[in-house]
């Protein structure tokens, strides 16, 4: 069962917070079809944070269960939002029983700033549960859906020093053939942060790929490297 008091709970408090004249501002840019209710994403986490200290959920699945009702109910896009903020807490941290709850996120949600918002999550099950996590992030690397494949190359944005570099290759190198800008863009990001911790792996995958790398990976891989 889900925690409803928690769902209600949020969802009141989100359209008490609603700007109309932002929300059309918002939709618009996200090019959705879900309507937005124009309240700030740093707003959102707050209110979803309050809400959840008010009506906590008791058990990995409560929160699993509270996370897709909320997500697959929502009328509004911040309210998808507040289900991925819940998967935020403490409880939920490195459990690998949300994986199936963050790949429903990611395949129905379909768009940069729905799927993007679980990264880190899968980031911290990565750290948790390395076996398995290699494992599907690397069948992941291979999926038709783009928003798979984008969130295993993304998956390790957050991993600094803990970066598993040849995963990290292995998924890039899954998709170098791909066009699709949202892949194009991932791999350039991934590389990018990767490369403030390991600048010199960074600059030889890049070298080494040769045009195999888009202009806009390549780009974005060397942003903040010096010329060489």
């Amino acid at each position: 069962m889900a925690n409803e008091e928690l769902i209600a709970g949020i969802r009141s408090r989100l359209r008490d917070s609603a700007d109309p004249v932002r929300a059309a501002g918002s939709q618009a840019y996200m090019k959705s079809d879900m309507p937005s209710l124009g309240v700030r994403v740093p707003e959102v986490r707050k209110i979803t944070h309050g809400a959840a200290a008010q009506w906590p959920c008791s058990s990995i699945q409560d929160l699993s269960n509270t996370v897709l009702a909320l997500w697959r109910s929502a009328a509004f896009r911040e309210e998808r939002y507040a289900a991925i903020d819940l998967t935020g807490s403490r409880l939920a941290v490195g459990r690998l029983e949300l994986l199936p709850v963050y790949e429903e996120i990611i395949r129905t949600g379909a768009w940069w700033d729905l799927v993007d918002g679980v990264a880190h999550r899968m980031c911290a099950l990565l750290q948790a549960h390395r076996p398995e996590l290699d494992r599907i992030l690397r069948a992941w690397s291979k999926d038709p859906d783009m928003w798979i494949r984008r969130s295993a190359i993304t998956a390790q944005l957050a991993a600094k020093a803990a970066t598993d570099p040849e995963l990290l290759a292995s998924v890039i190198e899954a998709n170098l053939s791909d066009p699709e800008f949202f892949i194009r863009k991932a791999i350039g990001w991934a590389l990018r942060e990767y490369a403030k911790t390991d600048p010199a792996w960074v600059r030889e995958f890049v070298d080494r790929h040769g045009t195999e790398l888009s202009p806009l990976s390549r780009r974005e891989a060397l942003k903040n490297l010096p010329a060489g």
